[in-house]
């Protein structure tokens, strides 16, 4: 029977993997401890000797992969397999009473758009926990959100109450912008990576080469040397944040919904279609024209690098993954940059289509008819509503200013109707303007 990872079985690893040099105590809490946060800030964290206590919200599962593991796991690059070891513990209960204690430094959440909603866990638990606290410390929103940190604080201090002045005072909540790719890990995956370590790791991670992390200049209490571990650290995130949820995030949202009514499982496969790569391009065109770069970040090359990332076909990175959760996704994402364009009287053709697929793929049936569940916390909603004129009317994805505009009405029916007629491969395929 082939052993688990732990720090009985490391010296088993073969001599090219690399290995954790330290295991420090936990100085960071981090909330919502899924593939996102081990392959992203747990490395950094790792780097700087920063020992990590991750807190499971929604299920024990990750506890149950990484106890057995003592909570070391493998991250996977290419050929490349280091183990991590700054996750020291799983917690599923008591997380209120860490957010408090003195050993708790930093504060980070990777909890999905879905997390900010009023009542969510993640935000009781830090009220409650924060208000219990005798010094300051800082929270880092590793989501992506407009204006992370502020949507944060925002919550943080609604649910707080009578002891939401000590926070706003002692607290900092920075914005961050956070950017890899992290496919979900199958058990191929794992059957993959044991093959090569003779070891089995339940808790794995695989990523993109790419990295980045970039932190607002405000903080609160101990902080590590993130700058030594290449964050970034900025005085203005926005034009960051904004870059990257248009352009990456906007082409992967357009590209699940119109790849997966295709019937296209993984994106490098849509991107390698010579059509599905010209409607990216397209979007990105319309989608650029909305921003204000910050220095050192060249859209250009930006763009180029996107595009490599997207054809990785080594990722596996499926267009189902990228479709969950779409309702809490869409404003930022693509309704931002129409918004913009319709104020300057631009034209918006490959955004409104990837609206429309958004919307026909809230019928739940692709374009050959094979059912699907809809993954978002506005299925139900959205079930009842499967005709634009009806989706339009939900003000917790459609800005009522939005909605109400003719122009963006009439453009997102008219491609939701040709996406009925000829399919989202017959569109791409086809010029999807619409004038």
């Amino acid at each position: 029977m082939t052993p688990r990872l732990s720090e009985a079985t490391l010296d088993r690893l073969p001599s090219w993997v690399r290995r954790p040099s330290t295991r420090p105590p936990p100085k960071v809490l981090h909330l919502g401890i899924g593939a996102f946060h081990r392959a992203h800030q747990a490395i950094v964290f790792d780097d700087l000797g920063w020992g990590v206590a991750g807190a499971s919200l929604r299920s024990p599962a990750v506890r149950e992969a990484m106890a057995p593991q003592d909570c070391l796991y493998s991250l996977v690059v290419g050929d490349e397999v280091r183990v991590i070891g700054a996750v020291r513990e799983v917690l599923l209960d008591g997380l209120a009473a860490r957010i408090a204690a003195p050993e708790t430094k930093l504060i980070t959440l990777t909890v999905t758009e879905k997390g900010y909603l009023p009542g969510s866990r993640a935000i009781a638990l830090l009220g409650e926990g924060l208000a219990r606290r005798g010094e300051g410390v800082t929270i880092l929103s590793c989501d992506n959100l407009p204006r992370n940190g502020e949507q944060l604080r925002e919550a943080v201090l609604a649910a707080a109450g009578d002891d939401a002045d000590w926070i706003a005072e002692n607290c900092a909540f920075p914005q961050t912008m956070v950017d890899r790719i992290v496919p979900a890990t199958e058990e191929s995956d794992i059957a993959a990576l044991a093959a090569r370590t003779s070891l089995i790791d339940r808790a794995m991670v695989k990523a993109e080469p790419y990295f980045q992390w970039v932190i607002e200049d405000r903080f609160r209490g101990e902080r590590p040397d993130f700058e030594a571990a290449g964050v970034q650290i900025a005085a203005d995130i926005g034009p960051w944040e904004d870059a990257k949820l248009r352009l990456l995030n906007g082409a992967h949202s357009a590209i699940a919904y119109l790849g997966g009514l295709a019937g296209v499982e993984f994106v490098h496969q849509f991107i390698v279609a010579p059509a599905g790569r010209r409607f990216v391009e397209a979007l990105w065109d319309e989608a650029e024209a909305t921003l204000s770069p910050p220095p050192g970040l060249d859209i250009g090359a930006y763009r180029t690098a996107l595009m490599a990332r997207f054809a990785n076909a080594g990722l596996q990175h499926r267009t189902r993954q990228i479709a969950m959760d779409g309702s809490q996704k869409l404003p930022q994402r693509l309704l931002a940059p129409i918004a913009v364009r319709l104020e300057r009287g631009q034209g918006f053709d490959a955004l409104a289509l990837a609206v429309a697929a958004w919307m026909r793929w809230q019928g739940g049936r692709d374009d050959a008819g094979n059912a699907f569940t809809v993954d978002d916390p506005l299925a139900g909603e959205t079930r009842r509503r499967i005709e634009p004129e009806t989706l339009l009317g939900i003000e917790a994805i459609f800005p009522p200013r939005l909605a109400a505009d003719a122009r963006f009405a009439k453009a997102v029916t008219a491609q939701f109707s040709r996406l009925a007629a000829l399919g989202a491969r017959g569109v791409i395929e086809q010029d999807w303007g619409i004038e």
